[in-house]
């Protein structure tokens, strides 16, 4: 148990401008020391000194939130050699427990003693990089899209004729069109305001359509860098790739194949009744790491010769089309796991 490695278990419950800590001795479960601590660098060596004072045997950070508010005293800790602990998020006791910070940093720190091996923080360095990309290319998509969204709402309400000329249009010839439209010149106040309009969201969607694909192309690099055989695997895409980067995190973080596999939403859980024996997928874990294993599939569905002649297999057996695909979404959780821990590459 993780307990009889350790004399002292820090937790931490971090937030924007401040951290709770809370030093747990470890054989006696006896709260040693509460403080709380500004959420900055200053605060970080306040901590750490703190620490060195009231626990100064074995001991390890656990951190709620290592990667949103406790990333930066994550990262403090990590550069120091000190050991951490990520808490995931914690299930609160019944309201008669009560509420505060102090209290949630000393769940954190007993949440990890009943543990054989506690999960590790993400990696920082070129991985969060990856990330930061990933977030910013979503966030530019999900504009793009809403844009293209109100142009197609506005299109049905502008005047004719301009109205019967942009709906023949492609829609690259249409963005281009509008984009170099002058309103200006127009007397139809009516006509003058739905040209402004259109212009203007045009304009923004060229514009983050070119910075969707500047991003695009810094994740694949960095994904090719990361892991390059990741991309030589059929239906895996630059950005399918970039997500089982971040869920993935770095070797070892993660135990096993089969923990991967529960982190993806893969495994099987038993679902059987009466004489029916069958499985279904997990519904929990990484929804975003189990959305990249399904686009793989559905490529793979399509274009890959051994993935068909399995599905076809499976069918003839007996097995429905989901219970196939979920046997493959649980086979490609393995081999992906190995690629990524490995590095090399397994027989499709």
């Amino acid at each position: 148990m993780l307990a009889d490695q350790l004399d002292y278990v820090v937790g931490v419950d971090p937030h924007r401008d401040s951290d709770a800590l809370a030093v747990v001795h470890v054989r006696s479960g006896v709260v040693v020391f509460e403080a709380t601590v500004a959420a900055s660098s200053e605060g970080y060596r306040h901590a750490l000194q703190l620490v060195d004072a009231h626990a100064s045997g074995r001991r390890a950070f656990a951190v709620e939130g290592s990667g949103s508010f406790g990333a930066g005293l994550t990262r403090f800790l990590t550069s120091r050699g000190e050991r951490v602990l990520e808490v995931s998020r914690l299930r609160r006791e019944r309201r008669s427990g009560g509420k505060t910070d102090a209290i949630d940093a000393v769940r954190a720190a007993r949440s990890v003693l009943g543990q054989e091996r506690a999960a590790t923080p993400r990696a920082g360095g070129e991985r969060q990089a990856l990330q930061a990309l990933v977030a910013a290319r979503e966030g530019a998509v999900n504009a793009k899209c809403a844009g293209l969204g109100q142009l197609r709402d506005l299109l049905i309400t502008t005047p004719e004729p301009l109205r019967g000329e942009l709906r023949q249009l492609t829609p690259a010839s249409l963005l281009r069109r509008l984009a170099a439209s002058r309103p200006e010149t127009r007397r139809d106040p009516e006509l003058r305001g739905s040209m402004l309009a259109l212009r203007a969201i045009a304009r923004r969607v060229l514009q983050l359509t070119a910075e969707e694909r500047e991003l695009a192309g810094e994740i694949e690099r960095l994904t090719r860098k990361l892991a390059p055989q990741l991309l030589d695997q059929p239906g895996v895409g630059p950005h399918s790739a970039a997500q089982l980067i971040l869920s993935w995190s770095h070797p070892g973080r993660i135990r096993s194949e089969a923990a991967f596999a529960r982190l993806a939403g893969a495994a099987p859980i038993p679902a059987s009744s009466g004489q029916t024996i069958r499985y279904r997928l997990d519904r929990s874990g990484d929804r975003k790491l189990n959305r990249a294993l399904h686009l793989i599939l559905v490529t793979r569905k399509r274009t890959h010769p051994a993935t068909i002649a399995y599905i076809e297999r499976r069918l003839q057996e007996g097995k429905t089309r989901r219970e196939a695909t979920r046997c493959l979404k649980r086979y490609l959780a393995r081999s992906l796991y190995r690629l990524l821990e490995h590095g090399a590459p397994t027989t499709a």
